[in-house]
């Protein structure tokens, strides 16, 4: 059974939840869902407990973690469906140079064109993010009608996010061996 996370915590579905807010719902039904205090209950009841706690658990890993939530509200709209994770061809010609670079590294390490490709990395990994944070920050409050277009936007930033994550990766595994 899967539940919907920001229902269960009655909150609305948003990229950036209070996170005080977030903890102390987490708290609270821990408390209210501890096997301990219902020792006493029926076996039926204390395996409703326990499912109860363990989404409680489940729900506060993947809402306080930024990436998890994404990956989360993607998924629950159906738009991080296997094998339908292309990327826009302008972006993936911005990394050709660093994926070139990339396969150098791995014949031929070189310190100086590592530390290049990570300094590329991060600051499309910046822009990535300072274009994206109005959408992030703003997308609560839109009419549900423009969602669908924020959440493909948020879709590409996210796909774009995790491709430069595997080349951090791969980086650091070079970093390791020289």
């Amino acid at each position: 059974m899967t539940s919907d996370y920001f229902e269960f915590y009655e909150l609305p579905e948003t990229f950036r939840p209070d996170e005080a807010a977030l903890k102390r719902k987490y708290y609270a039904l821990s408390r209210e869902y501890h096997p301990d205090f219902h020792a006493t209950a029926t076996p039926e009841r204390q395996q409703e407990i326990l499912h109860l706690a363990t989404l409680n658990t489940n729900a506060y890993r993947t809402l306080s973690d930024p990436d998890q939530r994404m990956a989360y509200i993607l998924g629950r709209h159906g738009l991080l469906e296997e094998g339908k994770q292309e990327l826009p061809p302008d972006f993936l010609m911005e990394v050709m140079d660093l994926n070139e670079q990339l396969m150098e590294l791995e014949f031929e390490p070189d310190p100086e064109i590592m530390q290049r490709v990570e300094n590329d990395v991060k600051d499309l990994s910046d822009t990535l993010d300072a274009g994206i944070e109005p959408v992030l920050a703003g997308y609560e409050g839109l009419p549900v009608d423009t969602r669908p277009q924020a959440l493909q936007q948020i879709r590409t930033y996210y796909l774009k996010k995790r491709y430069l994550l595997r080349i951090k990766e791969s980086l650091t595994k070079f970093a390791t061996r020289s």
